[in-house]
């Protein structure tokens, strides 16, 4: 697997799926355009990946990026193509970001809008999944700059010390995980053995 994992992933050329407030489809869109000005709303993904310690894998997005470039964020976020189901695109996306595989839990989804000044924004329509793993994260060097992992209560301490080094999604979300589903953060937070008693 790892001898490909260096190779360029993503291209602002690929289409993505426009949706609406309820996330019906209603076309396709190339990734550029979707984060032009304003953005134009589209499906996306949210992934927080525990390792068996239970500490959780954030990765620093690459200097190459056109939004939020050197922030750092959750796991793995991004988007499935047109055609290519949430579930297609999760895995995919783990392996090509990280050489990884992860079970995964769907918690939410929501709506959300960022702006990164004359760069363009986020217009997503965001799953958000809870997983573990227990493969070695090898970052590919196009799409992260370095990766990490921090236990859970260092995670909040981080993002309310510093919340302007993180991506603005993953304050979102992490901020709704510790408020609605604490119970279901913790038992991820926690090392594989002790979840599953």
């Amino acid at each position: 697997m790892s001898h490909h994992l260096h190779r360029v992933v993503s291209s602002e050329e690929e289409r993505l799926i426009l949706v609406d407030e309820q996330d019906r489809e209603i076309g396709s869109l190339d990734k550029a355009a979707c984060h032009d000005g304003e953005g134009v709303l589209h499906r996306a993904f949210s992934l927080f990946v525990f390792d068996a310690a239970g500490e959780l894998l954030l990765q620093q997005r690459s200097a190459g990026k056109r939004l939020w470039p050197l922030y750092w964020s959750n796991s793995c976020c991004s988007h499935p193509r047109y055609g290519e189901t949430v579930e297609e695109a999760t895995a995919r996306r783990l392996r090509e970001e990280l050489n990884i595989e992860a079970e995964l839990e769907f918690v939410y989804k929501f709506a959300y809008t960022a702006r990164f000044g004359e760069s363009g924004s986020e217009n997503e329509l965001c799953w958000v999944f809870l997983g573990r793993t227990g493969d070695r994260a090898v970052p590919n060097r196009h799409e992260i700059a370095a990766v990490r992992s921090l236990p859970a209560d260092r995670v909040s301490a981080e993002l309310a010390r510093d919340p302007q080094a993180f991506t603005p999604w993953f304050r979102l979300e992490w901020q709704r995980l510790e408020r609605d589903w604490p119970e279901l953060l913790r038992r991820y937070a926690q090392p594989a053995a002790a979840a599953r008693r």
